[in-house]
């Protein structure tokens, strides 16, 4: 006997059901006990810099809270957006995590409109992990003791004063022309391919003055060679607590920080969301975490991010603002 066309549509409305059923059983099954197997870490940066050792840091922190080995897999290029689009596009079941910057999330969006990724939909905070201030270096032939100095005299003779960066539509490259905005100063930027170069030109007087981070600043004030007028956070970094800030020298409202975040594809299972929120938090509480990244010029500050949209939003905002004013173009 033939079967009817409601009959068939039943039998395939009830086979269809009996499969979403199994395979959400199966998605509920994995999440409930994840992680089953090693978790990727992704660097979007070269092996051996000062972000690529916080990713090792959290990688083997990260491994004592899940149980689970943790691989950090560097991969460099476009100013870390080669790294992030992989981690937008890799399957969201929490396997595949990202430790990166604002750089990623907000000024590389702020100067590119057609990224393999996107911000805000794209990924899945699972917490703010820390920032690392940048400073207001000059070489030791440079008289300014402060910013009000170095400012003054820039002023007295703009065309002895340029400032470095190491690259073009970075945190150093922001810092410079807010600070260029802050003080009325109209500075030629020179951008560099990274911070080593940079600093070799600094500390040779091929240019007055950069923007760097302390972490690179640290390892050569023994020399002499150059001098730290401020940093460019809000607040004064550990690891140069005797260095004002820009803000405390007589600019207001002035911070510039590069802020780092540990994210995964959007559209985890709140359940491996949670479990991963947990092992950060644990983490980030163990104060062999936070003397570590101190000790690699990490300001350690953990948060939870409730509205990533939000703050990505609105600071993606303020960075095309600067790049607008500052006519700021990525490589």
């Amino acid at each position: 006997m033939q079967a009817t066309p409601l009959k068939t549509l039943r039998r395939t409305l009830i086979a269809s059901s009996i499969l979403f059923a199994a395979l959400l059983g199966s998605d509920l099954a994995a999440a409930a006990g994840f992680p089953e197997r090693p978790l990727t870490l992704i660097a979007p940066y070269p092996a051996g810099g000062a972000a690529d050792v916080l990713a090792r840091i959290l990688a083997r922190k990260l491994e004592e809270q899940l149980g689970q080995p943790v691989v950090v897999d560097n991969k460099p290029g476009a100013g870390t957006a080669i790294g992030a689009a992989a981690v937008a596009n890799a399957k969201p079941d929490g396997y595949t995590l990202l430790i990166s910057s604002n750089s990623t999330f907000t000024l590389n969006p702020a100067l590119n409109p057609k990224l393999q990724y996107d911000p805000v939909k794209g990924f899945e905070p699972i917490g703010m992990v820390g920032s690392v201030a940048l400073a207001l270096l000059v070489n030791s032939s440079v008289t300014a003791t402060g910013v009000p100095q170095l400012v003054a005299a820039a002023k007295a003779s703009p065309d002895k004063f340029v400032y470095g960066s190491f690259g073009n539509g970075t945190t150093s490259n922001f810092a410079g022309a807010m600070f260029n905005a802050a003080t009325g100063l109209k500075m030629t930027h020179i951008p560099y391919r990274g911070s080593a170069p940079l600093m070799t030109d600094l500390i040779g007087g091929q240019i007055p003055l950069s923007f760097d981070t302390v972490v690179a600043a640290a390892q050569q004030l023994k020399s002499g060679k150059i001098k730290v007028l401020a940093v460019t956070t809000a607040k004064r970094s550990t690891m140069m607590p005797d260095v004002p800030t820009v803000a405390e020298s007589g600019y207001p409202g002035f911070d510039m920080t590069a802020w780092l975040a540990l994210v995964a594809p959007h559209g985890l299972p709140p359940e491996v969301k949670a479990r991963l929120e947990k092992a950060l938090a644990t983490l980030m509480a163990s104060p062999d975490t936070q003397e570590k990244m101190k000790t690699a010029g990490f300001e350690p500050a953990y948060h939870a991010i409730p509205d990533w949209a939000g703050m990505v939003t609105a600071d993606i905002a303020r960075m095309k603002g600067i790049a607008e004013r500052s006519q700021i173009k990525a490589d």
